[in-house]
Formats: C-alpha cells, sequence, structure tokens
C-alpha cells in the first residue's frame, strides 16, 4: 500500500511529471510566497523540496492580492529538456507560463497567456508540436465580477510569446456534476484522454475520465465515472480530486491529488486542509482508466523539524504572507538568531512579518525562543488567515495570549521576567471529555510560556475546529510561524515535533 499522505500539511492541487527516473511536482500556494515548491524523488515515496517556481518579486502579483487569490493550481511538463510550469495567479497576472532548464530553478518571470481568463491550466503538446492549454473556465483575472462557469474550455498558445492561436473551444465538461476543473491531457496509443475532476473540491470531489482521438475531442466519457472519490463514505481520506497520472518506477500507473483528513466524530473539520496523496491506477482490457480508493497510511514513527537559524540564510520550508521573508527577517544579523523586524502590521493584516512553517500533523507540538529586548513585541502564531489565527505573544515582561475567530477576540495574559528570552509553545492536542459534544471537533490549541526557570504557564485552550478548511473556508491550511509586530524581535531553537496517532484505516 502507498504512503499517504504523499506529502503532508497544506500542500494542495499537485502536479506531477516523470523525466527519465525523476519525478517532480508542484503545488499551489495561493498568497504565501515564495510560491510554488518543486519536490522530487526518485521513487514516488520520500520527496525533497528543491526550491521554488516563484523566487522573486514580479512573478506573481501577490503585494495585494486578496485571501484566496495567488498561484492556483499549477501544472509542470517537461518537453526538450525544458520545464515548463502553467499556473493562473487568481486575481492578479493572469494564466502564466514559467520555464526552467533545471527544476530547482532559477524560473523565467513567467509569460502571460494573453485574453485567457480561467483557472487549473494543464499543458500538452500534440505530435507537430503544437501547444494546448486546456482549463476551467472561471474567470478571476479579468477584473470582471465571476460570471457563470464555462465548462472545461481549450486554446493552443505560442509559449514563446504568451500569444492565443485559436478561439476557446469547448471541451467535455464531465458527468454533470457541479464545477469541471483540473483538466489534464494525455495520450496513450491512438486515444487523448481528458482527466478531470468534478463535484466541487469539498466532498462531492471526485475524478472523471473521457477520451477522444484529437486533443481538441470530441470525447467520450468513460462508463466508470467517477472513476475516483470518497464522496458519502467513511473513509479517513476525503475530498479526493484534481488528480494528475503519473507512470510509477516499476512501470504500472498512480494519480497524484488532494484529499484532506477531516477529524472529529462526524469528520467535520480539516486542520491541514488539502494535502497531496496518491492511489494506484491501471487501464482496462478496453482502454479505459481506473483507480483504486485513496487509503490514510502514514508515515511511522515521530517527525521532527528543528532550526537553530545558524546559515546565513532559511530554509526552504519557511513561507511569508503576501511578501517574501527576506524583506522582515534576517538570519544573518546575528548568528543562531533568526531577527525579525515588525513594522505595525499584526496576524489581522494582509502582510504581516510573519515567518511560517506548515503544521503537517493531527497531533502536534511547536515552540521557539523569543526576547523582544526592551521595544519589541512578537511571538509564535498558527493562521489560516487574517481572519483566524490563534497567537501567544510577548511584549515588555508580559505574555498574552490570543484568539482571533471571523472578528471575535479573546486574551489571557501573564507576567514574565522582562530581562530574558521565554520559550513560547503551541500544542496541538486531541480534545476529550465525557459526551458527544467534546468529541466533535478536529483538537485542541493549547497556548503556553515558559521561563528561563523552568516555570510553564499555560494560558489557554482554544477549540482547533476554527482553524480549518471547513471553517475558514480559506483555500490553505494552517501555517504555524514567528512574528513581530513591532521593533526587532530575536527568535532561536524553533521546534516542531508531529505524529500521525490514527491506524492504518480502510
Amino acid at each position: 500500500m502507498r504512503t499517504n499522505p504523499l506529502i503532508a500539511g497544506f500542500y494542495p492541487d499537485p502536479s506531477v511529471v516523470k523525466v527519465g527516473a525523476d519525478y517532480y511536482l508542484v503545488n499551489s500556494t495561493f498568497e504565501y510566497l515564495p510560491g510554488i515548491p518543486v519536490f522530487h524523488s526518485r521513487d514516488l515515496v520520500d520527496w525533497k523540496q528543491i526550491g521554488h517556481v516563484v523566487s522573486r518579486e514580479g512573478q506573481l502579483a501577490s503585494h495585494s492580492v486578496p485571501t484566496l487569490g495567488g498561484a492556483w493550481a499549477p501544472t509542470i511538463r517537461h518537453r526538450d529538456g525544458v520545464f515548463y510550469v502553467v499556473v493562473t495567479d487568481a486575481m492578479g497576472r493572469g494564466m502564466l507560463v514559467f520555464t526552467a532548464s533545471d527544476p530547482a530553478g532559477p524560473w523565467s518571470d513567467g509569460i502571460v497567456i494573453d485574453g485567457v481568463h480561467g483557472i487549473d491550466p494543464d499543458l500538452a503538446w500534440d505530435s507537430d508540436g503544437r501547444a494546448y492549454v486546456t482549463y476551467s473556465g472561471l474567470d478571476v483575472t479579468s477584473g470582471n465580477p465571476p460570471g457563470e462557469h464555462a465548462g472545461i474550455l481549450q486554446v493552443t498558445v505560442d509559449l514563446s510569446t504568451g500569444a492565443v492561436l485559436s478561439s476557446p473551444v469547448s471541451l467535455w465538461s464531465g458527468t454533470g456534476l457541479k464545477f469541471p476543473e483540473a483538466p489534464h491531457l494525455y495520450m496513450r496509443g491512438e486515444y487523448w484522454y481528458l482527466v478531470i475532476a468534478e463535484g466541487g473540491t469539498e466532498r462531492g470531489h471526485g475524478i472523471s475520465v473521457a477520451r477522444g482521438l484529437h486533443p481538441a475531442g470530441p470525447f467520450e466519457s468513460g462508463p466508470g465515472n467517477p472513476i475516483l472519490s470518497a464522496r458519502s463514505t467513511a473513509r479517513p481520506i476525503q475530498n479526493t480530486g484534481h488528480g494528475d497520472l503519473v507512470e510509477t518506477p516499476d512501470g504500472g500507473w498512480a494519480i497524484v491529488m488532494l484529499g484532506m483528513r477531516p477529524t472529529g466524530m462526524t469528520q467535520a473539520f480539516s486542520a491541514m486542509g488539502r494535502e497531496t496523496f496518491i492511489t494506484d491506477a491501471r487501464w482496462t482490457d478496453d482502454g479505459w482508466l481506473e483507480a483504486d480508493p485513496v487509503l490514510l497510511n502514514p508515515r511511522p514513527g515521530e517527525f521532527v523539524f528543528s532550526d537553530s537559524f545558524e546559515g546565513s540564510s532559511l530554509g526552504l520550508e519557511w513561507i511569508g504572507v503576501r511578501r517574501y521573508p527576506s524583506s522582515f527577517a534576517s538570519s544573518s544579523a546575528l548568528p543562531g538568531h533568526v531577527v525579525l523586524t515588525g513594522d505595525g502590521s499584526t496576524l489581522d493584516d494582509l502582510r504581516p512579518a510573519f515567518l511560517g512553517y506548515r503544521q503537517q500533523h493531527p497531533v502536534a507540538s511547536a515552540s521557539v525562543v523569543v526576547d523582544p529586548g526592551a521595544s519589541g513585541v512578537g511571538g509564535l502564531a498558527v493562521r489560516y488567515d487574517e481572519l483566524h489565527h490563534y497567537e501567544v505573544e510577548v511584549s515588555g515582561g508580559v505574555v498574552t495570549a490570543r484568539a482571533a475567530v471571523a472578528g471575535i477576540r479573546q486574551e489571557w495574559s501573564v507576567d514574565v521576567p522582562s530581562d530574558s528570552p521565554v520559550t513560547l509553545g503551541l500544542d496541538f492536542v486531541a480534545s476529550t471529555g465525557e459526551g458527544f459534544l467534546p468529541n466533535l471537533t478536529s483538537d485542541l490549541v493549547v497556548l503556553s510560556a515558559t521561563t528561563t526557570d523552568g516555570s510553564r504557564h499555560e494560558l489557554a485552550r482554544v477549540d482547533g475546529r476554527y482553524l480549518s478548511q471547513e471553517t475558514a473556508a480559506s483555500f490553505t491550511g494552517r501555517v504555524i510561524g514567528l512574528y513581530a509586530t513591532r521593533g526587532e524581535v530575536l527568535f532561536t531553537a524553533f521546534r516542531y515535533t508531529g505524529r500521525e496517532g490514527v491506524a492504518l484505516v480502510e
């Protein structure tokens, strides 16, 4: 059975390409920067991040993009020694094509596909080298109010200039379920196969397939659609869809897709948001695609990530919100520390000084040592968006825990020595108690502070359901981060530990 999740945490909308014996995978990042992480694997099991497609100003219009905007659903492909990523910069530059000779980067500035307004673009070439961009017809880039969904559309494009060479053609748009999206085209034998998601990215999400003799169709719907869905089941992995087909190292086939792990007694709340999963696929004797259910099979043991900020630059794991970490964080100013400079913005704002690391496990802990100095204010937080975040903050000898939920705010405070660092902690633990009600939520978030004499102060236990995909409704996931609101704040010894705490379930 394949390892699942394949890449845990806020890594949605995966796309994968096989080049020789190597695999490369990319994900959506929305308002976070650097954007579109690039992962490498040789076995489709173990993945290492090697870079980002979006690593500098100007590649995306992210400075003030609304929440839910930014890098939506990239597709990665390879042809004649060049790697391509086609993506929609939603509420930003539009539909873009990035290129690189090395998937680790650097990638190009991005060429706009002129006049095409849609999401989830795919890229494929016919035998003559003609480039087809197939996409979902939702306009999130022209600035006009979103209209009726136009189904799955396709144009041919000059990839060197972004010029569109044909009028949009309407392709097969599924079996009639809502929101056809995430199209991918593949040629196998005499047929072109069109794989799409439909049913919405919520619990009804699924994957369906059609085929035709030309990349522009007409397409015949497969007899077993949807070929993959968790809808109306009790499987621990739900919302499975948005899949990309890939050949496995042993010559078989697999689909890499997004899914969610809703927890609570009624599987209601998904703390990590949409994650990357994988399942086996195969071709039937009559040439149709089939797929296995997506089963939970987490990596065993405890996962640990720690960073003492000894290097001159930050690791690839760290991300910021609508701004690059280098604009407010320095790991070279003071060896063994990262120094964050606050500019008055808070976690309620669009562009906080927030250095984030994705939560990847349902049972997890994070801690960091903080020294705000005489005038600094900062701390440790877990964020879903600017309306939903919990934090524990140090300022002038006072530690304040805070919960912000859709305009509702509560705070708890304790005095601590002002002349020494404080270790701030976030623990994500199971909710316990008698009766049904305590078991309905996803988890509890414990906010704490420990002083240098070893005294631990638990300031609050906050219901975790408000930082979940279903409640916050943003497209991302929980991101744990260091932040500063005022002055220079010194951080060191960041540590994240996580485990699944879940048995193998079908």
